[in-house]
């Protein structure tokens, strides 16, 4: 069996399909990545997506499980705003590696367009199209307000679980007889293939609920729905968020068992010094953006030079503290024992930095240090 496709469960259905990996060389999990377009300094959004590709396209090569963006918005240091538009870049650029959302914050969208969108994502790279959905509004709330027309936001997110069955039925194509949206279709999608002469992949994609809380957690367990949790930025809700989503969990059509990943931020270098100079620029990026000053990301000795204030360096030795950084040995350690102590299914590394070349670098060191494949 592929191995992108998941296993198949006792009597013979094949549930968790394209959801569960299989680790790679001595990782005791898969690996996978999260990328958030990140432009630096004297950088530009094209090089930045540039460089997206070239992150996506060594993933693949070397083995990671899958590659997933997310939606943020008013952020200048980060250029992922369309999370729809750049996977379809990213699939028109690789051939075999999972392509998805990490995530799409349906709040902010139609259930409809989502399905439409990810339908589209189905139609040209079938079979590796993951749609993860949050319910946050990736950014602040004067932006989500214009995003939404609306300046009712605590709404939107209290709707979330009626918006995410309505986007499921959708996707499914499965309103009941009655319902205002029965004659309504997202194409592509299902109802191609039951249209005369119709022909239609039976395949669509996989739906997984993010959160870096236990409002996710328990509505993922309860629909029997993959989990993913953002440690790298709520490290401290972790653990409890994931046994709050095993103990929710209710078997589904979709998985037979919990399978749940998290969000890390890591980033290998060469050595102790250059892993820090590096993490370092994601971290005053944070400073800024949590005092209302979001920018693009600064450079090693912009971020080297910065006089922190006794408050700024509090909350950077924090930051730091959650970013598993080092040499190639030191992250692999480190990554060994955030995967036992948490006991996550998959691992999802996001290497923020401000130079393509760094975060590249530090994608090659993680794959070499867990011995996967390289490319022929």
């Amino acid at each position: 069996m592929d191995e992108n496709r998941g296993d198949e469960n006792r009597d013979g259905e094949n549930r968790g399909s394209g959801i569960r990996g299989t680790a790679g060389g001595t990782a005791s999990v898969p690996l996978s990545v999260l990328d958030l377009v990140t432009v630096g300094q004297g950088r530009t959004a094209t090089q930045a997506l540039r460089t997206s590709v070239d992150i996506a396209k060594l993933a693949e090569s070397r083995g990671f499980h899958r590659f997933w963006v997310a939606e943020h918005h008013s952020m200048p240091g980060v250029a992922s705003s369309s999370p729809a538009v750049i996977l379809a870049h990213l699939a028109a650029h690789t051939e075999r590696i999972r392509l998805g959302s990490g995530g799409v914050m349906l709040p902010n969208h139609a259930p409809l367009v989502i399905a439409e969108q990810f339908g589209t994502l189905e139609a040209m790279a079938p079979g590796r199209v993951d749609l993860g959905l949050g319910r946050a509004p990736g950014t602040d709330g004067a932006t989500a307000a214009a995003l939404r027309r609306t300046d009712r936001l605590n709404e939107g997110a209290d709707d979330f679980p009626q918006q995410l069955a309505e986007l499921t039925r959708f996707l499914d194509d499965d309103f009941p007889d009655g319902h205002p949206y029965a004659r309504i279709h997202a194409v592509p999608g299902p109802v191609q293939a039951t249209s005369p002469g119709g022909v239609q992949s039976p395949g669509r994609p996989p739906v997984w609920l993010l959160g870096s809380s236990g409002f996710s957690a328990r509505l993922a367990g309860v629909l029997g729905l993959p989990f993913a949790f953002a440690h790298h930025f709520s490290s401290r809700n972790t653990v409890p968020a994931l046994d709050l989503y095993r103990e929710s969990f209710k078997p589904s059509a979709v998985l037979d068992a919990p399978y749940a990943l998290i969000g890390v931020a890591a980033l290998a270098a060469d050595d102790e010094r250059e892993a820090r100079r590096q993490v370092l620029t994601g971290a005053l990026s944070m400073v800024r953006l949590r005092t209302g000053r979001p920018g693009l990301v600064p450079s090693p000795e912009e971020a080297e030079a910065h006089d922190f204030s006794p408050m700024e360096r509090e909350f950077v030795d924090g930051w730091l503290k959650d970013i598993v950084h080092g040499t190639a040995d030191e992250v692999r350690s480190g990554l060994d024992d955030l995967a036992k102590r948490t006991g996550a299914d998959e691992l999802m590394i996001t290497a923020n930095a401000h130079g393509g070349e760094a975060r590249l670098r530090s994608y090659e060191l993680i794959a070499d240090a867990y011995g996967l494949p390289k490319a022929v």
